[in-house]
């Protein structure tokens, strides 16, 4: 049975799926190319991440096809509903990597708050002729800890950004309609671990108290946090984005940051993504990353595992 990851999987799933009999293709195919290739190949499962789209034409032209996965959480790019009618698996791994995303917007945090977006940008243009102008401009950052950290969407992801905020020393709060209350345990290297209560808090109660805001939540339809929430945000709060473009009104983003309600922003995803807008890329206070929150060897092993795993229980 052939397996087509068209967006690539990490070799340890190759090497597990090839083991239980699978052969495995990992040739990048065209969108409009895909319901051919699948047929002349006889592909019985299609894995993509966010590049690929399985929409309704490839799910009612292939009748080879047997199973869609996922590599990754989000699953806005696949119509699941309608693929579930069809009989169809569908699968994802929304456990794999929740550990990455999470370090991620930290990654965005303390380059945030410490200047490093746009230090980054101007230390190799001037650092050798103006460095004690740019030593003044980046002295005056300020520190995670003891900050409030608002979490919007407590699921996985969420969970394990607070876990980091809780061993940075910030208070975490979060607002989820589905989550009314969590607990989060912290490991740490030699074994121990601290646990922590939460309950969900109105998001605008949460927008009104945080320091700085991480939005975790899948895509919506209208946004999350738009003109009217930042309006309720702290003067100088920062906002994170490593979940979907669409969750946050660019416009209001860039214009809270031009009249300085806020400080900075970290953005993974864009709302015009794979063509980010020039206004935000050019925007000198947002700390900008080209969607990799999943993105890391670790993430991509387990992300590959799972789905190997998933596959050999459903086809086998």
């Amino acid at each position: 049975m052939k397996i087509l990851a068209n967006d690539g999987i990490s070799q340890s799933g190759i090497t597990a799926l090839q083991e239980a009999g699978f052969e495995v293709l990992t040739t990048t195919v065209a969108q409009e190319q895909l319901v051919n290739f699948i047929n002349e190949n006889n592909i019985v499962g299609l894995l993509v991440r966010s590049a690929t789209k399985v929409r309704t034409d490839i799910i009612d032209n292939c009748p080879t096809l047997k199973l869609i996965g996922r590599g990754g959480v989000g699953m806005d790019n696949i119509d699941v509903t309608y693929a579930k009618e069809k009989g169809l698996h569908v699968i994802n791994t929304p456990a794999a990597s929740s550990a990455s995303v999470a370090e991620l917007v930290f990654a965005h945090l303390f380059g945030g708050v410490r200047f490093l977006y746009d230090a980054n940008r101007n230390m190799p243009l001037d650092g050798d002729t103006k460095f004690k102008e740019l030593k003044k401009s980046y002295a005056k950052g300020i520190e995670l800890r003891g900050k409030t950290l608002g979490v919007i969407g407590f699921g996985r992801i969420g969970q394990a950004t607070a876990k980091i905020a809780l061993g940075v020393g910030m208070k975490v709060i979060y607002s989820d309609p589905y989550i009314d209350s969590a607990t989060v345990e912290v490991p740490f290297f030699d074994g121990q671990s601290v646990s922590f209560e939460f309950k969900s808090t109105d998001k605008q109660a949460l927008l009104g108290e945080a320091d700085f805001v991480t939005v975790h939540v899948p895509a919506q339809k209208e946004y999350v946090v738009g003109k009217s929430e930042i309006a309720l945000m702290k003067e100088g709060a920062a906002i994170v984005n490593a979940a979907r473009g669409g969750v946050i009104d660019e416009v209001a983003l860039v214009d809270a940051l031009e009249n300085k309600k806020l400080s900075f922003a970290g953005l993974d995803v864009f709302e015009s993504e794979p063509n980010p807008e020039v206004k935000i890329l050019m925007n000198p206070n947002i700390s900008l990353t080209p969607h990799i929150g999943a993105a890391t060897g670790e993430a991509q092993d387990r992300i590959g595992m799972e789905l190997a795993t998933q596959i050999m229980a459903l086809l086998k």
